[in-house]
């Protein structure tokens, strides 16, 4: 490739989709540094050596939204199945639906009740606490669910997953708790869902497949940087999608980080192992907070083998210094922090003409659909306006879409 109009640092979902739109609607040369050996960031999947499953390598991943210019936009390049995931917990040796809904209420209580009777149920237990006047994660859930609901399924594997005393959490983190008082366990509300036909990979690869897009991998940017005539002289915007405290040498501080270890395992002694995609565990003395199965994702398939399986513990801890971050931890120390780093944004974007996106680069947690339609959103106010109309990156801020 020549001299590139575009560089995207990272090729996740939301790199992807400014590439792809870049080359797609502009016609512009979109060059891609990937530091690992595949493309797809922590989307990428692919298939077991030793069985042929297909496996989500970062964690299971599940396409899902209600966005629909997202929808339409994904649909481009793959085909979903009609999947729609359904999440299960064990606790005490017993397996309960998860999100909290009428059947594992009645299932916990040991009891048939109707939507009224499961209502008046959860509300006696969590009358010790006005849901307004939680200040912590225990007491948000107590008011929420009650608190024999809350000490079963969330005070346990809250502490396995965050390493934390639930008091010492914040309360704005059990906001995504869902109770129903119907039969609905589908574990998203969302309007799309499904999983890509053919799998992540594909689906990723067809999205950088244009003659406008190169990709190289196993480049670190970092690396390659001043070669690419990335000196403030040349016109090339650059879209930086890795960690934002690394992009500015951790300056202000290392921005806090959950991480998760994947633990594999090719069970050779049947070809179920646990009859569910994901199988959440609330005790705490079971160290790990769940389990996947892969080959649950695709029934569809029918040439999975049927006297093997794959399974995946997945275990969360604290990230320290070269682990992979996952989720941002957002302690007011951090977001203290990452206000200092956003001015400095402000300031690259102006003076060297580079935005930051993705979860890394703008240190959030986003779902697929969120990244994808927030690379959408950037194309739209900051990439599209650069190239048709010369419109400058200064003034808005460079960490949002």
């Amino acid at each position: 490739m020549a001299q590139p109009d575009l560089v995207i640092v990272g090729s996740g979902f939301f790199g992807l989709t400014i590439a792809e739109r870049a080359a797609t609607e502009l016609d512009k040369r979109v060059l891609v540094v990937e530091r690992r050996s595949h493309l797809g960031g922590n989307a990428y999947s692919e298939p077991d050596p030793e069985t042929g499953i297909e496996v989500h390598r970062y964690g299971a991943h599940l396409f899902h939204t209600s966005n629909k210019r997202v929808w339409d936009y994904v649909n481009r390049f793959t085909d979903f199945t009609g999947y729609q995931h359904r999440v299960f917990t064990i606790f005490r040796d017993r397996v309960y639906p998860m999100p909290v809904n009428l059947a594992t209420i009645c299932e916990f209580a040991g009891r048939a009740m109707t939507p009224d009777e499961a209502r008046a149920w959860v509300a006696e237990h969590a009358a010790e606490i006005d849901v307004d006047d939680a200040q912590n994660f225990e007491e948000k859930g107590v008011a929420l669910v009650g608190r024999p609901l809350y000490e079963a399924f969330f005070e346990g594997y809250t502490a396995k997953q965050w390493q934390t005393d639930p008091k010492n959490l914040p309360a704005s983190i059990v906001s995504r708790l869902p109770v129903r008082y119907t039969f609905d366990n589908r574990y998203f509300n969302d309007t799309y869902e499904g999983l890509p036909v053919d799998g992540y990979t594909a689906w990723l690869e067809r999205m950088a497949d244009h003659p406008n897009i190169e990709v190289r991998l196993d480049t670190d940017w970092f690396d390659v940087r001043d070669e690419l005539g990335w000196d403030g002289t040349e016109d090339v915007p650059t879209v930086y999608t890795g960690p934002l405290d690394r992009y500015f040498d951790f300056c202000e501080g290392e921005l806090g980080w959950r991480t998760l270890d994947f633990v594999p395992e090719v069970v050779e002694t049947t070809g179920d192992f646990q009859g569910t995609p994901v199988m959440n565990y609330a005790d705490r003395d079971v160290p790990f907070t769940r389990i996947h199965e892969f080959r649950h994702f695709h029934p569809e398939r029918k040439n999975y083998p049927s006297d093997r399986t794959v399974i995946v513990r997945e275990y969360s801890r604290f990230a320290e210094s070269g682990d992979e971050p996952y989720y941002p931890i957002n302690t007011p120390d951090d977001r203290a922090k990452l206000e200092r780093y956003r001015e400095l944004a402000r300031k690259e974007a102006t003076n060297r003409k580079v935005l930051f996106g993705g979860r890394l680069g703008t240190y959030k947690y986003l779902d697929m659909h969120m990244a994808i339609g927030s690379a959408l959103t950037m194309f739209d106010n900051r990439i599209a306006p650069w190239f048709t109309s010369g419109v400058d990156f200064d003034g808005a801020d460079p960490l949002e879409g």
